[in-house]
């Protein structure tokens, strides 16, 4: 079950959904529009490697916005701190950033529950889109779970910036 807008909000007060900063006209229907934050990441190695720690370089988006390209992959901070104890957060890009060839998040759309965190966003551009702090790039939804509530103990857990993949921690 999807909690509608004004339940967000409702939970919002109560504790149980985190989203700072809030603003209550970023209330949808069913879901709740986040902000691009101030921070980005990209690699500096041409190949990635699963079993080893990338190397990569984190700055802030520049006043006159970050240009992405489609050759490459740029990892993001959302602006907004975003979780909950209490349902399952569900993050994708809104439409109107998707009509211009950005994909704001490439896969992992499911947040843990216990997971509270700036978000890392995944961008990926089909063609040159240059964006900025502060616009709207996405949506959270807020879903109800069932059984038992085991909260996320892992490796990302109250990220504050753009974190690079950790997949080489998963290695034996």
């Amino acid at each position: 079950m999807i909690l509608t807008g004004k339940e967000i909000e409702h939970s919002v007060a109560l504790g149980k959904i985190v989203i700072d900063p809030f603003c209550p006209t970023n209330i949808g229907p069913n879901s709740y529009d986040f902000q691009l934050g101030g921070r980005y990441r990209r690699y500096t190695s041409e190949v990635l490697d699963a079993r080893t720690e990338n190397s990569s370089v984190e700055a802030d988006i520049p006043d006159d916005g970050l240009l992405l390209t489609p050759d490459v992959v740029t990892l993001v901070n959302t602006e907004e701190v975003i979780g909950s104890f209490h349902f399952v957060p569900i993050i994708r890009g809104r439409s109107s950033v998707g009509r211009l060839g950005l994909f704001v998040h490439i896969t992992a759309d499911i947040i843990d529950l216990g997971s509270v965190n700036q978000l890392t966003l995944q961008l990926h551009a089909v063609t040159p889109v240059r964006v900025y702090r502060g616009m709207l790039i996405g949506q959270v939804t807020f879903w109800v779970p069932r059984g038992e509530i085991i909260p996320y103990t892992g490796k990302y857990g109250r990220v504050r910036s753009p974190s690079a993949s950790l997949i080489h921690q998963d290695q034996q």
